[in-house]
């Protein structure tokens, strides 16, 4: 099958060019202006911009958390990655403390395989730090699996500074990359106690117990052992100007260090927490928490001068039946949002509609820089003779509202329900087949293929 997407521009981390674009099969063929060639079907996407599909790097689905599990499985999460734009994610396999990295990654395939709408990869937990996790690293690489992820807080999962250190050279021996979720656990319990015994138990204390400049703290913190270890590493879902200053100090140190930030960092803040509702403010309890909105303007001004790399969702969701478990103890709320499903409308209208972004910043953030980072560039992140046909048509004339009603999240609810967009997506193609049209998944079947990762090329 071929066909040609006429009249449109096609959008690169280098800028939009007018060009047509030719698909056979699964693969981009050619691009060109006025390209002539024979098709099966034609394409009509003047006035649209064409983007590469987006990456989300940062998804949980079937997740276990708090006592309760995502509402979101890979069916349902990806249904609604997909009906965004989001063509391949890389989810978490997550093995408990304890649980060798093979078995965990087997029971995430079985979660996944079969289930899952759009292509996905793994990156590896560790939450745990010997030698038979260490002895286990090479068969990761071997399975596709080039990144990892590691917490400086949570009981679960958390890793105390000798063994970051001594898994970060470790993973930086092998050549991977590892993304570490920073905040002060030792602080945040002890700021937790005293809103306890001070019956502050409302949504409202959650982001008084994670204050900004503990996350600075631990992002510090994390960059002075990746600098023993000589390692690169992610800082995954930066919220806030002060945490950013360290990462700009370590790389004037000369460092490498890739930030990645969400869209609720970008679009709300913790305001949203003092509603008086418990409903209304539990839906946005998720760690790090929303921040005050002058640091929304440090992450835009960071974005538009490259200093960070990549936009993921940290789509965590959970219905709100199952954010009623904290109403007596807001430690109790199970964390997360749901945002895999509005991200790109939302960066296109907070940023490239506002001028805080390019088109061209836009494809690097969503597309080209987490398919370089996490090892999928070129098959995936550019559109070029060669890469996957997975393409998000943009239009700009397409604004609508957002609603609930019309995701496909399990959730219930959007973070973002009643924003107004400028533009909307018009379709969205997975590897030459359209996969959404109008905000309609048409597969009827999972058509999501595991892509087996290499290296970071950023």
């Amino acid at each position: 099958m071929r066909t040609l997407f006429k009249g449109g521009s096609v959008a690169t981390g280098k800028g939009v060019r007018r060009a047509d674009l030719l698909v056979e099969g699964e693969k981009v063929a050619s691009l060109g202006r006025g390209l002539k060639a024979e098709a099966d079907r034609v394409v009509d996407v003047e006035g649209c911009v064409l983007f590469p599909g987006f990456i989300d790097a940062h998804t949980h689905f079937d997740l276990e958390v708090a006592g309760t599990v995502t509402a979101d499985g890979f069916a349902s999460g990806s249904r609604s990655a997909l009906r965004g734009g989001t063509t391949t994610v890389v989810d978490f396999a997550c093995p408990d403390k304890g649980e060798s990295l093979a078995s965990g990654l087997s029971r995430w395939r079985r979660k996944a395989g079969g289930k899952t709408f759009c292509d996905y990869g793994f990156h590896m937990t560790i939450d745990d730090w010997n030698e038979s996790v260490r002895a286990e690293l090479p068969e990761m690489f071997f399975q596709g699996i080039s990144s990892f992820k590691m917490y400086m807080t949570y009981p679960a999962m958390l890793l105390g500074d000798r063994d970051l250190y001594s898994a970060l050279k470790e993973l930086r021996a092998l050549g991977g990359i590892c993304g570490v979720h920073c905040e002060n656990a030792g602080v945040i319990d002890a700021l937790i106690a005293e809103k306890k015994a001070a019956g502050e138990l409302s949504p409202a204390s959650h982001p008084a117990v994670r204050p900004p400049y503990l996350e600075a703290e631990a992002v510090g913190r994390l960059l002075r052992i990746a600098q023993a270890a000589k390692a690169p590493v992610v800082i995954v879902h930066l919220t806030n100007g002060e945490a950013l200053e360290e990462v700009l100090r370590a790389r004037k140190r000369g460092q490498t260090v890739y930030v990645e930030t969400c869209p609720q960092y970008l679009a709300l803040d913790e305001s949203l927490y003092l509603q008086e509702d418990f409903s209304a403010a539990a839906r946005y309890v998720c760690a790090p928490p929303l921040r005050d909105k002058k640091e929304q303007d440090a992450l835009w001004k960071a974005l538009r001068h490259g200093d960070i790399q990549t936009v993921s969702t940290d789509h965590c969701s959970f219905t709100l039946e199952q954010k009623e478990l904290g109403r007596e103890d807001f430690t109790k709320i199970p964390g997360g949002l749901p945002g895999v499903e509005t991200r790109g409308e939302l960066l296109w209208t907070l940023g490239v509609a506002k001028r805080r972004l390019s088109v061209a910043g836009m494809c690097r953030v969503l597309s080209e820089n987490p398919a370089k980072l996490y090892g999928l560039f070129p098959r995936k992140g550019i559109l070029q003779p060669g890469s996957d046909a997975d393409i998000v048509v943009y239009d700009p004339s397409g604004g609508h509202v957002i609603r609930a009603e019309d995701c496909e999240s399990a959730a219930g609810y959007s973070p973002y329900e009643g924003f107004a967009t400028d533009g909307g997506i018009r379709q969205v193609w997975l590897r030459g087949r359209l996969a959404v049209e109008s905000g309609n998944v048409l597969f009827s079947e999972p058509e999501g293929k595991y892509m087996a990762r290499g290296k970071c090329a950023l």
